[in-house]
């Protein structure tokens, strides 16, 4: 069957880098949310765990929950809970759903900044505060979002300037209402490698520690390693002469004879049909024909085959992005810890 190596080596090179970047281990939070990009969830918790990262950003109380013993400070994206977690805050994405929080339950308020997706304005900033303190809610922190980080151009710039406006706006308003001082951050990956320095409480860290971050070509560009690589098992082999065709609609036609062989892996298991026909393996293998549900065909006899050593590869056949090729990549995939 079809299997995920996850290299620890490759990991811990990355966080290095990101550590030394950013100042101290202590303050990465690690973006584990979606099964950690698709790498899957407490594999790659437990290496960071190892590694000594103690935070973690999560998109659902679900995923919250199941890290509760990895690491001490948890950050829920996208969920509002039912029960107060001593470990685990969340995050105020409007005025309109601080109502819904129950009542001593640790959150943060994200700002929108520019992004417009989701987070409050600087204007409801003030009303915000109050509106969470009288509901008993414990503020902990501010926070927003980059939308242009990874391209060249002023964009981020000034949305990091209009959020050391927020800033100071929310220190006003945190002194007022007796509050401990706010844990601020907005750096992502591709801000954290755009800034000469980093002075905020922490940076959260998705795609840069799983070794896919691409930023525009005129950016510097860190030397991360990808974590994640994709395999599969050989099915059968068998020798195309000319003219036979390969897979639904026969898409390849073999213009000499060739030995082929099937693999066990498909689009049921998150592989892109977009990349038919378009795709060489990391071997020089190519892909031959359509992608099927469970089969894929490559020009290629070994027993084992890597389908992608870096998921921004496979991205650029398929014409998409590397997060997207990381996510869709089927849970029920074995995973397995590498050096």
């Amino acid at each position: 069957m079809a299997f995920i190596r996850l290299s620890r080596s490759a990991f811990f090179h990355n966080l290095d880098i990101i550590a030394h970047r950013a100042g101290s281990i202590d303050k990465i939070a690690l973006v584990l949310k979606d099964s950690a990009y698709g790498h899957g969830l407490l594999e790659m918790a437990a290496m960071a765990k190892e590694y000594g990262v103690s935070r973690a950003v999560v998109r659902s109380d679900e995923e919250a929950q199941r890290l509760a013993d990895y690491f001490p400070y948890i950050l829920v994206l996208a969920e509002i809970p039912k029960t107060v977690s001593s470990r685990i805050c969340y995050t105020v994405n409007s005025l309109e759903t601080i109502s819904r929080f129950p009542k001593g339950c640790r959150v943060e308020l994200k700002v929108d900044t520019g992004m417009h997706r989701n987070g409050i304005s600087m204007e409801e900033l003030a009303d915000a505060f109050g509106s969470a303190i009288r509901a008993g809610l414990k503020i902990e922190g501010v926070f927003t979002h980059f939308r242009s980080a990874d391209a060249l151009s002023s964009e981020w710039f000034w949305q990091y300037k209009f959020f050391d406006k927020v800033k100071k706006e929310a220190k006003v308003l945190a002194l007022q209402y007796g509050l401990d001082e706010l844990r601020f951050h907005s750096k992502n990956s591709a801000a954290l490698f755009r800034s000469t320095s980093c002075d905020e409480a922490m940076v959260r860290i998705g795609i840069a520690a799983y070794g896919c971050l691409q930023m525009d070509r005129t950016l510097s560009q860190p030397a991360l390693k990808p974590v994640l690589s994709l395999w599969a098992e050989k099915i059968m082999s068998r020798t195309l002469e000319p003219s036979q065709r390969v897979g639904y609609n026969g898409t390849y036609a073999a213009l000499k004879t060739e030995r082929v062989s099937t693999y066990d892996i498909g689009y049921a298991d998150g592989l892109l049909r977009a990349a038919s026909n378009s795709y060489v393996a990391p071997d020089g293998a190519a892909l031959l024909g359509r992608i099927s549900m469970d089969n894929t065909e490559f020009s290629s006899t070994d027993e084992k085959i890597c389908i992608f050593q870096d998921a921004n590869a496979y991205a650029k056949a398929a014409g998409t992005i590397g997060y997207e090729i990381l996510v869709l990549l089927s849970s029920g995939i074995k995973r397995e810890v590498v050096q």
